[in-house]
């Protein structure tokens, strides 16, 4: 039986290609629900956490909650709408049953670092 901790949460540099075949891990399941993410344009560095439940099928259970941004005001809300939309995209994620059953409805923090253009800017 797999011993999850009250919220998962994972930071990931955005963006990242798709992984192969359903997640069996909570390694493997961040990735995927970060694949479909893209920069708003002319994005500078940024970070933003959303937190969000998924059902054993993989697709989202209510409404994902944004907890933290950093980036600049007139950025925000088309970080906000981007992240948001990006986990509309990925969703159904892909799960093995067994990772299905351990993450329903278990809270997830999934933090998105997006590095900049120019690779070397900090969120």
């Amino acid at each position: 039986m797999l011993s999850l901790p009250a919220t998962f949460r994972a930071t990931l540099r955005v963006p990242v290609t798709m992984p192969e075949g359903p997640a069996d891990t909570l390694a493997g399941l961040a990735p995927r629900l970060a694949a479909c993410w893209r920069p708003p344009a002319d994005l500078e560095a940024a970070a933003i956490t959303a937190r969000f439940a998924l059902r054993r099928d993989g697709s989202l259970q209510g409404t994902p909650r944004i907890t933290f941004t950093r980036v600049p005001p007139r950025w925000r809300d088309a970080l906000v709408a981007e992240t948001l939309a990006s986990l509309a995209r990925c969703t159904p994620a892909r799960l093995t049953a067994g990772l299905g059953g351990a993450v329903a409805g278990r809270p997830i923090a999934l933090r998105f670092v997006y590095p900049g253009p120019n690779q070397g800017d900090r969120p």
